[in-house]
């Protein structure tokens, strides 16, 4: 079993992340699923969450991701996000302007992505 898996995080805009890892934990359709290397191969739907990725080098980075695909095989992870940003590209501030603002316009897809990108935040 290798020791390590090759992750790509793609948005629709960007190449938000790539780098190898011994870790990833994402949600899906199906619930969270923690990918290490060596799993077997999948294919899934990307919920609105937050993406943990624990690197080679012990680093953790952290995504606030909004729908997209998953693919693993041959320890190679493909996570393909409609939005995605890293924890540190987000405002908390604003984040919690923009929940505050969801939730008295009673916009609840606004709402749950302020919460995801909040959540991550929290984790990273």
């Amino acid at each position: 079993m290798a020791a390590e898996l090759h992750v790509e995080l793609v948005a629709a805009d960007r190449s938000v992340w790539s780098g190898e890892a011994t870790l990833v934990i994402a949600r899906t359709t199906s619930g969270d699923i923690g990918v290490m290397p060596g799993h077997q191969p999948l294919l899934g739907v990307l919920e609105s969450g937050p993406v943990t990725i624990r690197t080679s080098e012990g680093a953790t980075v952290v995504a606030a991701v909004h729908g997209g695909f998953i693919s693993f095989a041959d320890d190679k992870l493909s996570l393909l996000a409609e939005i995605c940003e890293l924890a540190d590209e987000i405002d908390a501030q604003r984040a919690e302007r923009a929940l505050e603002r969801a939730k008295a316009d009673d916009d609840a897809a606004a709402e749950r992505r302020a919460d995801v990108r909040l959540r991550a935040v929290a984790v990273r």
